[in-house]
């Protein structure tokens, strides 16, 4: 009884500091408003992009996602010079995530005032690349690039370390539920099935590169993430799994030394390992969300 009650304080603390962490030290209160408020929502439980952005995966995958946005010059220029990624990470991933769940799971009219919000922001966010080009947050052409990494990056690692992947069909239905507050946002013509989605990313590669601030944020993504020692071996078999889904030729860009064959043996494995334990952690806040099966 004793081993079982502190096995459960151990499972409810990992959840409170991943929640905390990821969604804010009011996170009880933003998913509150989220999951209770009453109205029409453009998803459901059973719908392929509830699955997906409700899984313990996307731990891994916003690594992989950071990583792959970065190799555009202009989006990481943007990144760098206006998000306070460095200064704020945290600050950064909790915004992201409190978006992410409002036009995933949030009422139309939650979601839209989201979307409109974060469209403010982008109209702020312009300026020169390393090389004096002009970028500009809102610019339909970014918006597409940063929406296929970070698509193409949540569905590569749900396939991955979920327990139940999506079949294609479901898969192409989540490329294209998940357009649906990308056009909003200011994507044209989002892709709508893994085979666009999949077109759109090959078709951006001649623009990609390596900039000095693509290798900083990989450094400090991978090797100095702002977290006490303690909690950087957890950290690091998501980030693990976050490299096992990504490109080969990404991580070929950004000088990663970690080969195919090696991603494959050991680092999807700790993957798999990294969204495990997320999943227990979160199970353990014993928090009922409309995605969640009936007892």
């Amino acid at each position: 009884m004793a081993i079982t009650m502190a096995a459960q304080l151990v499972q409810r603390q990992l959840g409170r500091s991943l929640r905390s962490r990821v969604a804010g030290d009011d996170a009880p209160e933003r998913a509150q408003r989220i999951w209770g408020a009453e109205g029409p929502r453009w998803f459901t439980p059973d719908d392929p992009i509830w699955r997906v952005h409700s899984d313990a995966s996307m731990f891994a995958a916003g690594i992989t996602s950071l990583l792959l946005q970065s190799l555009h010059p202009l989006a990481m220029a943007g990144v760098a010079g206006h998000s306070g990624y460095k200064s704020d990470p945290w600050g950064r991933l909790q915004r992201t995530s409190h978006y992410l769940a409002t036009t995933t799971f949030g009422t139309v009219p939650d979601a839209e005032a989201a979307i409109e919000k974060v469209q403010a922001i982008h109209e702020r966010v312009r300026g020169r690349d390393h090389r004096g080009r002009p970028y500009r947050a809102s610019d339909p052409h970014l918006l597409m690039w940063v929406h296929v990494a970070e698509i193409d990056s949540f569905l590569r690692a749900f396939q991955a370390f979920s327990a139940a992947p999506l079949t294609e069909a479901d898969a192409d239905t989540y490329v294209a539920q998940a357009g649906i507050p990308a056009r909003r946002l200011g994507v044209v013509d989002p892709p709508t099935d893994v085979a666009s989605l999949r077109a759109v990313l090959q078709a951006y590669r001649p623009e990609l590169e390596a900039t000095r601030a693509a290798r900083e944020a990989a450094a400090f993504l991978l090797l100095n993430p702002p977290l006490p020692l303690a909690a950087r071996a957890g950290y690091g078999t998501l980030a693990a799994g976050g490299l096992s889904v990504l490109p080969g030729w990404a991580r070929w860009m950004l000088g990663i030394p970690l080969p195919d064959l090696a991603s494959a043996l050991l680092a999807r494995p700790l993957g798999r390992l990294g969204t495990a334990a997320v999943r227990w952690g979160l199970a353990g806040l014993g928090e009922r969300r409309p995605s969640d099966a009936a007892a």
